[in-house]
């Protein structure tokens, strides 16, 4: 009997720890996500914006329409404002839970018609639809995400970079100090869209 009841407790204790166990390893999947970098060409760890971050952004789309693109959308904030203000936006982000999140936040703010928001790597994607960009990179990147916007964005295209700037580029505007600030760049001018632009137009004759 006493073997029988050891045995027991044994099995009792092996499902308990099977079951601590599982939530330990749920909770792991929900929580690491938010506190360590997604799995990307360049490492990105989350990091949120803050409200002035934002503030800065949105000024900087105030005479501003057509689609919108944050590029590592996070939990999806910097989208969800974007929206409020009237902008179709979307948001690309690598790392699943943070989209579902963002999922959920749109909806909880009445915004999920008017965004949207793609689990996918930001070099396996095309910018070229959207007429304004959001970035909050780090120095790693950001030469080769130059590169790559320049190459897809059309002339009228503006790109606003949170907390680093762009290596090359001269912004045309910035706002904000310290962590808070936001450089914009017009891509007509980083492109020389104009200067191009007058080299092929006909001249009249007098």
């Amino acid at each position: 009997a006493g073997g029988e009841g050891g045995s027991r407790r044994r099995s009792w204790g092996l499902l308990v720890t099977a079951g601590v166990g599982g939530t330990l390893v749920a909770l792991y999947a929900v929580v690491i996500p938010f506190v360590t970098p997604a799995l990307r060409k360049v490492c990105l760890p989350f990091v949120p914006a803050t409200s002035a971050q934002i503030q800065n952004v949105l000024k900087m789309l105030e005479s501003r329409s057509g689609s919108l693109v944050d590029i590592g959308s996070g939990d999806g904030r910097v989208v969800i404002a974007a929206a409020k203000r009237g902008f179709k936006a979307v948001g690309y982000e690598l790392n699943p839970w943070l989209v579902l999140y963002s999922r959920y936040r749109a909806w909880r703010d009445g915004v999920h018609q008017n965004t949207r928001f793609y689990i996918s790597d930001l070099w396996k994607v095309s910018f070229s639809r959207y007429m304004n960009v959001v970035v909050f990179g780090v120095p790693q990147m950001m030469p080769q995400l130059e590169k790559k916007l320049e190459e897809e964005l059309e002339c009228n295209a503006r790109i606003i970079a949170c907390r680093f700037p762009f290596p090359c580029w001269i912004p045309d505007h910035t706002a904000g100090e310290g962590i808070d600030t936001v450089w914009v760049y017009d891509v007509k001018h980083s492109r020389g869209c104009e200067r191009k632009s007058l080299e092929i137009t006909p001249e009249t004759e007098s």
